[in-house]
């Protein structure tokens, strides 16, 4: 089991810059995967960032060289630094974290709320 806490969303003037973190109740550095997921109102959730294992990057085109996914494996945190804001990037962001073990694990967070507007 891994639980999965996020925290740094709000309301960011266009432009601006958030960071998520993420904080795992387990060693990260186990994990197959982590990654940072997103849902806007009549959306389907969509892949963000991801970071696996072998420290393989990946990034939704629509964020490349705004947002940058990064861990913390001491302390069992990931993040998402987004700069640039604009106002489509308004949405939940969810944690997400993959255990593969005798099956595929998935393990989300509660989501936080990332706004942005003048």
């Amino acid at each position: 089991q891994v639980q999965l806490v996020e925290s740094g969303g709000g309301l960011v003037q266009p432009g601006g810059s958030l960071r998520l973190s993420c904080a795992a109740s387990r060693s990260i550095f186990s994990l197959n995967g982590m990654g940072w997921y997103r849902q806007a109102p009549g959306k389907q959730r969509e892949l963000v960032a991801a970071i696996l294992s072998t420290s393989f990057i990946n990034y939704a085109d629509s964020v490349k060289g705004r947002f940058t996914i990064s861990r913390d494996i001491a302390e069992n945190t990931m993040y998402l630094q987004m700069n640039s804001l604009k106002p489509e990037d308004t949405a939940v962001y969810y944690c997400h974290a993959r255990l593969i073990d005798s099956d595929y694990n998935d393990y989300w967070g509660q989501g936080t709320q990332v706004t942005v507007s003048s």
